[in-house]
Order: structure tokens, then C-alpha cells, then sequence
């Protein structure tokens, strides 16, 4: 089922504890969070945002960290 336009949150980020020091950018898609950063992140920075969402896949791509959606319970 597609998602909502609402669903869509883009949040330019101020300097905010909570996130790796290079971000930039993190953006809200429905359940999923992409963090943006200046330069590649590291795996301490992973760690830190595997820690802001705990059970939920966490992943490094360079400068990008995404937190995938939840899955989805069958009924």
C-alpha cells in the first residue's frame, strides 16, 4: 500500500546530542529514519543510532545511516 504524502518528514537538524556529529540531515519516511552526515559515518556513529532505536535494523552506507521500517505483523 503506497504511503501517505503526510507520511513524508524531512527535519533539518540544529546541533542535537542525539545524533553523530556529522549529520546533517535526518528525514522521517513513514517508520524509516535516513540520517544524512557531512562525511562518512563510522561505527560508532552506528552504534549511537542503533542505541536511539533499539530491536529495529540499523544501517551504514557511507554518509547515509538508515533505520528501516518495523516489520509489519501478520493477522
Amino acid at each position: 500500500m503506497p504511503q501517505a504524502i503526510d507520511a513524508l518528514r524531512i527535519h533539518e537538524t540544529i546541533p542535537d546530542h542525539r545524533w553523530p556529529d556529522r549529520t546533517q540531515v535526518v528525514s522521517y519516511i513513514g517508520d524509516a529514519c535516513v540520517v544524512q552526515g557531512s562525511s562518512d559515518f563510522g561505527v560508532g556513529d552506528l552504534s549511537r543510532v542503533r542505541g536511539l532505536f533499539p530491536g529495529r535494523y540499523v544501517t551504514l552506507d557511507g554518509d547515509v545511516i538508515t533505520v528501516w521500517p518495523s516489520p509489519r505483523q501478520e493477522e
